[in-house]
């Protein structure tokens, strides 16, 4: 029991400001997650080797349980393309359990410049304020399935739900954005189901206390408990607040944390 309120009330801060940015921004949580609990977790008696590995594999968990409401509220407004999802969520599965295992395979020094060159990534496509425009109307299984596979296994290896590259594939297929950020949340839940079910499995030899192979559950228990109590509350202050002028904030934060991971 001591164990797993260690360190509960950082995992705690963590998720609300997790839980507010996704509300807010649209932003998936991952990509502040995932830094946060690698410093979180080098502050603590855990093994050095797989730091990377216990946050990704976190991350993902904590994905399943805030994906669940921000499923459900996009469901109210009927904005879910659902014959998208079903086209995606195979190679989605498959792609993000085959991510996890393969992170599990690599090192955590190896891990970490990969999520850092993600994380600026995103960083600097959101300062571009480039906008995808549409392809084509539609798609087929064959294009779904490989893109729902490149989407799954890139986001099992950062640790995030996907939506930074769903959004932009459902985009490009013609999709409307009100759609495509529905459709990418729906699509986020069984990138984080088959992403946390890998490293679970594939980390279970690790024998790490107070996890679940590579998932971490005292952080696990305070991210899921205070970010979807702050996520509706972000949701709320996006009518209020300059959402444009906070994504480029939010952007500038993705870059000095990707540049602080790699060098």
């Amino acid at each position: 029991m001591p164990e797993l309120l260690q360190g509960l009330p950082l995992y705690l801060l963590l998720g609300a400001v997790a839980g507010l940015l996704a509300g807010l921004l649209g932003v998936g949580g991952g990509l502040i997650i995932v830094p946060a609990l690698l410093a979180i977790f080098s502050s603590q008696s855990l093994p050095a080797e797989q730091l990377m590995h216990l946050a990704l594999g976190t991350s993902l968990a904590s994905i399943v349980f805030t994906s669940l409401s921000s499923v459900y509220a996009h469901q109210q407004h009927k904005a879910i393309v659902w014959q998208a999802f079903r086209q995606l969520t195979p190679g989605i599965l498959l792609g993000s359990y085959l991510g996890g295992w393969l992170a599990s395979q690599l090192s955590s020094d190896f891990l970490r410049p990969v999520f850092a060159l993600f994380e600026i990534s995103v960083g600097l496509y959101m300062l571009s304020g480039y906008q995808i425009h549409s392809h084509k109307t539609s798609a087929g299984i064959a294009e779904q399935t490989l893109g729902g596979s490149i989407i799954g296994a890139i986001s099992a290896i950062v640790g995030i739900g996907g939506g930074t590259m769903t959004v932009p594939f459902l985009l490009w297929q013609g999709q409307s954005i009100h759609r495509a950020i529905a459709t990418s949340a729906a699509c986020g839940l069984p990138i984080a189901i088959a992403g946390s079910l890998s490293y679970l499995v594939n980390g279970w030899s690790a024998q790490i206390p107070a996890a679940a192979g590579y998932i971490y559950l005292p952080a696990l228990l305070g991210i899921i408990i205070s970010s979807m109590l702050f996520a509706p509350l972000g949701a709320r202050l996006a009518h209020r607040l300059p959402v444009l002028q906070l994504k480029r904030i939010f952007a500038l934060l993705l870059l000095l944390i990707g540049l602080r991971l790699l060098f």
